[in-house]
């Protein structure tokens, strides 16, 4: 009987789905003839949501959202290791750039004296992750030291054709009259080009003909210990995350330690790096930082070097992800078009269906992180593509079968024709109610900037070059907010406006939007020299001046039934404003409140006084970040403006002391001049 049950219910639904799609075919040829397109539309777009098929060009749209979600499933998946003892890092820090008062290039007569120390210790093999593209006196002492060594040592090597925005020509020939100098020694190059495609290193390089191997396989194979299943391997990097929170799979040690080391602790260090694969580069603020796999979660970035020993060890562990075959994407793309349109034809209630779909999601978009728990290479996988394909083929066949799809064409045209943030694109795609018209109260990062006398100079040149230029430094500026994770607010003609916090608050919106003032104002002064590089005859552009306040406003999208935008309204988008107009009279760059300061987690700000700010009745104490100003004069600065208030006298006396050992820092001789005029409560009213 139950056999009979089954098989009544099973004529049913196929007699159900046959109805519904005669009713498809009876929609008219031009309905099935659409209906069938936006099929075809599916399957490419279930197959080529990452990439066109000609050229690496990303997908639009879906290629981004791609991205997001491998680097999630990426991150969630990784294996949880303890310290990698195999691979040690031996870098050159800012603090010793600031010892050997040398920052470029980096000083090779500390690298020849550890190389000759490194090498007593008898590691496996040392990798250089340093490009020798220009002379420097120490040369003839390194070629020295490199042609002494014992242990193969892997150097550093690039050409222009395949890292053009690394090295010029000139630079790759001399980069290769000295490897030559080093032939028949220990020493061979390497490639240290990594895979930077959509902004982030998440694969292998390309093998390149011509080009010598990448750096992790010229220190294995020297070593004795060749991959061979990395031969020709240009799969995803497998990067892994430490066990606990504060440490890291391989803990750097400064290069000053190898430079004449005390005799007692030879022995300690021998047995610390006897029979390592050894990488020697920059750990440096703003030198060879490298987006990961993991940049998009973890707002890290790390030093090229660190991927380099993730590349060896994932050569060390065999981990070799398995590729996905192109047949199968073909395969998995046709099986979405087809469950798509079997779902769209079931005449089931809209809870059941709505069950059924969820299934659906769950299998689509869940097999791509058990297939990356699997260690399958899932770059690559359309994930979200096949997400978008079923939508698109179940909307469209019941587009056809039933007149109800009118709504969902409505809210399609409706939504088109609506002005949509791109930093607020996913959140909508998850909430489709963002669109709806309303606010809510956040605590947010305000960043507010704008170009000095660009305004003048736009009176003085044709149109078309203003508009060129002016779209160059928005671009420039605009990139500089993306990268670090904010939301563009608007433009208003050369100035940004962004902020953090909202839609989605993170616990480093501080960090992000405090790097990402300073990262604007060095790329105003970059665009500065481009300007002037590009036409000596342009009137001279100004600096780029950045004003930054943490506080609340309201954020949501405001508008009218035919247009929103999605901007934040409050005192602390009118605060982040005034502070950067007065940077102007305070003669500095980036000015941030001490609630900007306190919030954002860093220590490189210095106390800049007390100022009232124009059309503002409360004093706002004011913060500049200094990442290279000496510790004790930021001390200093922080007394002098406490003194303020109660000891005038004695306040103006230290900051005049401070501005005195820094001659050439404007802002601190201004900060100099206001504590000669403050008023009450040591508070200097900005005219």
């Amino acid at each position: 009987m139950d056999q009979t049950v089954q098989s009544r219910s099973g004529t049913a639904i196929s007699a159900r789905m046959a109805r519904v799609w005669r009713n498809v075919r009876e929609a008219g040829t031009v309905q099935l003839g659409l209906t069938l397109m936006l099929m075809c539309v599916a399957i490419f777009i279930a197959r080529y949501s990452w990439v066109l098929p000609v050229g690496s060009e990303p997908t639009p749209l879906t290629s981004e959202a791609e991205r997001a979600l491998y680097d999630l499933r990426a991150y969630y998946s990784a294996d949880l290791v303890e310290e990698d003892k195999r691979v040690v890092l031996v870098v050159y820090t800012d603090q010793t750039l600031i010892a050997a008062r040398k920052r470029s290039p980096l000083d090779r007569g500390l690298l020849a004296k550890t190389l000759r120390t490194l090498d007593t210790f008898e590691p496996k093999a040392i990798g250089i992750d340093i490009l020798f593209d220009q002379p420097q006196d120490e040369d003839a002492e390194l070629i020295a030291a490199l042609r002494a060594m014992k242990t193969p040592v892997a150097v550093a090597y690039a050409a222009k054709a395949t890292n053009p925005d690394d090295i010029e020509y000139e630079q790759q020939k001399y980069l290769e009259e000295f490897i030559a100098q080093l032939k028949g020694s220990k020493a061979q190059p390497a490639s240290i080009r990594l895979d930077n495609t959509f902004g982030a290193t998440r694969l292998w390089p390309t093998i390149n003909k011509g080009i010598p191997p990448l750096l992790g396989r010229v220190m294995l194979a020297e070593a004795g210990e060749p991959a061979a299943a990395f031969a020709g391997y240009e799969g995803a990097i497998d990067y892994r995350r430490p066990m606990y929170q504060d440490s890291v799979l391989f803990p750097p040690a400064q290069i000053d330690l190898f430079v004449d080391p005390d005799p007692e602790i030879l022995p300690f260090l021998k047995e610390q790096y006897a029979g390592k694969y050894i990488l020697i580069g920059g750990d440096i603020v703003d030198y060879d930082r490298v987006e990961t796999t993991f940049t998009s979660i973890n707002g890290e970035v790390p030093a090229g070097i660190a991927v380099h020993a993730e590349i060896i060890a994932q050569m060390l562990d065999d981990r070799v992800l398995t590729p996905i075959p192109t047949w199968v994407l073909w395969a998995m793309a046709v099986l979405v078009v087809v469950i798509a349109t079997l779902s769209a034809l079931l005449e089931w209630p809209a809870r059941r269906l709505a069950l059924f779909g969820i299934a659906q999601l769950v299998i689509f978009q869940g097999m791509p992180f058990w297939l990356q728990v699997q260690d399958v290479d899932t770059y690559g996988l359309p994930a979200v593509g096949w997400l978008i394909g079923w939508i698109i083929v179940f909307t469209a066949v019941t587009v056809a079968a039933r007149a109800s799809g009118a709504v969902q064409r409505n809210f399609a045209t409706g939504a088109l024709g609506k002005y949509i943030p791109r930093d607020i694109a996913q959140a909508i795609i998850d909430k489709p109610e963002l669109l709806s018209l309303g606010g809510e109260k956040r605590e947010i990062f305000v960043l507010f900037s704008d170009l000095e006398g660009f305004t003048k100079m736009s009176h003085a040149i044709p149109p078309e070059m203003v508009a060129k230029l002016l779209n160059r430094y928005l671009d420039l500026l605009s990139q500089v907010v993306l990268d670090h994770g904010g939301v563009i607010d608007k433009f208003v003609g050369d100035a940004v406006v962004a902020f953090w916090g909202a839609p989605i608050s993170r616990p480093d919106d501080g960090l992000r939007a405090a790097r990402a003032g300073y990262a604007m104002w060095q790329a105003g002064e970059a665009f500065r020299a481009e300007v002037a590089a590009m036409d000596p005859d342009l009137p001279k552009i100004g600096k780029t001046r950045v004003g930054l306040h943490f506080g609340e406003a309201v954020i949501g999208n405001f508008g009218g039934a035919t247009r929103i935008q999605y901007t934040a309204l409050g005192d602390s988008m009118n605060t982040a404003a005034r502070l950067e107009a007065a940077n102007k009279a305070l003669e500095s760059s980036v000015m941030a409140s001490r609630e900007f300061a306190e919030a954002s987690g860093l220590d490189w700000w210095r106390q800049m006084g007390r100022v009232q700010l124009r059309g503002r009745a409360t004093p706002v104490d004011l913060f500049e970040p200094a990442p290279e100003f000496p510790a004790d004069d930021r001390a200093a600065l922080a007394e002098a403006s406490a003194l303020a208030a109660s000891d005038p006298a004695a306040a103006l006396a230290l900051a005049k002391e401070i501005a005195a050992r820094h001659p050439n820092d404007s802002a601190l001789g201004n900060l100099a001049r206001r504590m000669a005029a403050t008023g009450e409560g040591g508070t200097y009213v900005l005219d």
